[in-house]
């Protein structure tokens, strides 16, 4: 229940901010603000938690985002962040931020795609697998979040959306597997 009721108030507010930042041809630019303070609350849990805390005024919200934000993010993103803090609305904007990405990502015809390897991959390598990607998804674009993951082997685990794309060593083995028991 608790999804839902946050799906209905990110939803419109993403969606809102998309309209308006199309009308002001900043959509890329907001896109790029988000994605900085994506990163600046991931590695901030402290600030993540002062937002969203009922015992924090609204003053003192307003404050720490001016000093942390201004100077560094649109005008426009600012007073959008300064008015989820007015509508006590501050606690999702992780929410309107991710919502409002997939809407760009939808727009410049972008997938995401999360990459599981078993080590880190190297330049080379992640270009080589954008362009893979492009080719499997028919996308103008990708953005890619990587992880390592020993357990897989060697290869990758490619998601894009629901598709699942396995060229682990782990997944040709269960395939293998599979095929040998179902011929027994």
């Amino acid at each position: 229940m608790q999804n839902a009721v946050t799906a209905e108030v990110v939803e419109p507010y993403a969606e809102a901010l998309m309209s308006l930042a199309k009308e002001k041809n900043l959509t890329d630019a907001i896109g790029n603000d988000i994605r900085s303070l994506r990163e600046l609350f991931e590695q901030s849990p402290e600030l993540r938690i002062f937002l969203a805390s009922p015992l924090v005024g609204a003053e003192d919200n307003k404050e720490v985002i001016k000093k942390i934000a201004s100077e560094q993010i649109n005008p426009f993103l600012l007073n959008f962040l300064l008015l989820l803090v007015d509508r006590q609305r501050i606690n999702v904007v992780e929410g309107v931020f991710n919502k409002y990405l997939e809407s760009l990502r939808k727009l410049n015809n972008i997938v995401l795609a999360e990459v599981t390897s078993a080590i880190r991959l190297y330049e080379g390598e992640a270009e080589k697998l954008v362009e893979k990607i492009k080719v499997l998804t028919g996308a103008d674009g990708v953005e890619m979040e990587t992880k390592v993951d020993d357990g897989i082997i060697g290869g990758v685990v490619i998601k894009v959306g629901s598709q699942v794309y396995d060229a682990s060593i782990k997944g040709q083995l269960r395939r293998i597997r599979r095929s040998m028991l179902g011929t027994v």
